[in-house]
């Protein structure tokens, strides 16, 4: 079953004009219920209007660190995006799921070179992963490819060059920008024109172990494809889809009448009819079944 904790916003601080970071106090008895891999993500539980929302937002803080951060970019009439970008304040409580996910970076004892192509929010797993794969072993590399706007609307820029001071010979990104011309930035978005010419120039000579995907489907489907095309196997392609629950269109043309379901959770099946035109999911919670999910 799904289960929440009432967690202390600690810190909060501005990434950009439309995106904010949350920092959560984790009390000393719930310190192995939050330990997290990089990659993972939690969800959020907030009341709004009498409607419970659920969100989730992927770790941006590295497991070393003893922090559990999230990056929040505020989505246009988005309800809770909104709400953290311009009422959440250090201080306030929010009912927060343990870590998830298998979007992992699992560090082993030999050296690893690893790519990671990201747009927009997609970065923020990613600065979890980078961090992690650089203190993990003295000779991994680490290669970021992030497509933005412009650079002031790039989340943890400031974070991203700290980590190419830090690690000078081991860190590397190269900037995308589609709305801005910047120097030393390519000018366009991460498409196949562009990962072709980024692998076959600033790292013609290094063979990557794994390559990290996360941000709009779209551009994990031109990145695979591409990385497939250039001969990288299935298993070194690993990808998170970002997408925005914030606003659902409901789908045309319905089929009018209900349709009998049988739901199982934790062993127990339930059987109800509901609307052919509802979403499972919606229609389970309906029903107060305890069905756990993250993004809806």
């Amino acid at each position: 079953m799904s289960t929440f904790h009432a967690l202390t916003v600690s810190e909060v601080h501005s990434l950009t004009p439309n995106a904010v970071s949350l920092t959560f106090e984790i009390p000393s008895e719930l310190k192995s219920t939050f330990t997290f891999k990089a990659g993972q993500y939690i969800t959020l539980k907030h009341q709004h209007d009498g409607q419970e929302l659920r969100r989730s937002y992927s770790i941006a803080s590295a497991p070393s660190s003893g922090r559990l951060s999230v990056g929040i970019k505020k989505v246009p009439d988005g309800i809770f995006s909104v709400y953290a970008n311009e009422k959440i304040q250090a201080g306030d409580v929010l009912e927060v799921m343990p870590p998830q996910g298998r979007f992992v970076f699992e560090h082993t004892n030999v050296s690893r070179n690893v790519a990671a192509f990201a747009a927009g929010s997609g970065i923020t797993p990613i600065m979890s992963i980078a961090q992690t794969v650089l203190e993990s072993h003295l000779e991994n590399t680490f290669a970021l490819i992030f497509g933005n706007r412009s650079p002031q609307e790039t989340m943890y820029l400031p974070q991203i060059q700290e980590l190419q001071q830090q690690y000078a010979h081991r860190f590397s990104v190269q900037h995308i920008f589609s709305r801005t011309r910047e120097q030393d930035a390519l000018f366009g978005r991460i498409d196949t024109a562009n990962v072709n010419f980024i692998l076959n120039n600033q790292y013609k000579d290094v063979s990557f172990h794994a390559f990290y995907l996360c941000g709009p489907g779209a551009m994990i489907d031109t990145v695979a494809d591409t990385l497939k095309n250039r001969g990288i196997a299935n298993n070194a392609i690993l990808f998170e889809r970002f997408t925005s629950t914030e606003a659902v269109t409901s789908p045309q043309n319905h089929k009018k009448g209900h349709t009998q379901v049988e739901v199982t959770v934790d062993d127990t099946t339930f059987s109800f009819a509901m609307k052919q035109k509802e979403r499972v999911l919606d229609a389970v919670l309906q029903e107060k079944i305890d069905a756990p999910y993250s993004c809806q």
